[in-house]
C-alpha cells in the first residue's frame, strides 16, 4: 500500500517566500552574572516542589564564560557559562548553564537551561551535568 503512495513534494516558491523567512537571530545574549538570580529561584522550586528539600543557593562564586555560539554561526545562540554555588547545606558545586537568545515563552526573552553537579536528581544532563556544557 505504501508503494502506491505519491512521492513528497518540495515547496514551491510561493511557500517558500510567503511568510517562510526564518529566524533572525542577532547575537544579543545578556552576560553570565544575569541568570543567576533565575537559576537560584528555578532551583529552589524543583527542589522544593519535586524532591521535597529545603536545599537552596545562597550565593555564586567564580562565574565566568566557557563558550559563546561554540557550534555552527547558523544555530540558536547560546553563551555557557560556569559557576561555584554555595548551598545551604554547607556544600560549594559546581552549576553549569547556558543563556539561550529567544529561548524563553514563545520565543520571547532569552531562557537559562541549567545543571547542579551532583543535585541532578531526574539525570537530565548526566553524567556530572556534562550535557549541559559545550
Amino acid at each position: 500500500m505504501l508503494a502506491f503512495q505519491p512521492a513528497a513534494q518540495a515547496a514551491n516558491p510561493l511557500e517558500m517566500n510567503f511568510w517562510l523567512s526564518g529566524p533572525h537571530y542577532d547575537g544579543n545574549v545578556p552576560g553570565c552574572e544575569s541568570a543567576l538570580d533565575t537559576i537560584s529561584s528555578r532551583f529552589s522550586a524543583k527542589e522544593g516542589e519535586f524532591w521535597n528539600s529545603g536545599l537552596q543557593i545562597t550565593g555564586f562564586a567564580n562565574v565566568r564564560e566557557v563558550a559563546f555560539r561554540p557550534w555552527a554561526s547558523n544555530t540558536i545562540p547560546r553563551r555557557f557559562c560556569s559557576a561555584s554555588a554555595m548551598l545551604s547545606d554547607g556544600h560549594a558545586r559546581q552549576v553549569h548553564y547556558s543563556i539561550i537568545e529567544d529561548g524563553g515563552f514563545a520565543g520571547y526573552g532569552p531562557d537559562v537551561e541549567w545543571c547542579v553537579t551532583g543535585l541532578d536528581r531526574n539525570w537530565a544532563y548526566n553524567p556530572a551535568c556534562k550535557a549541559a556544557r559545550p
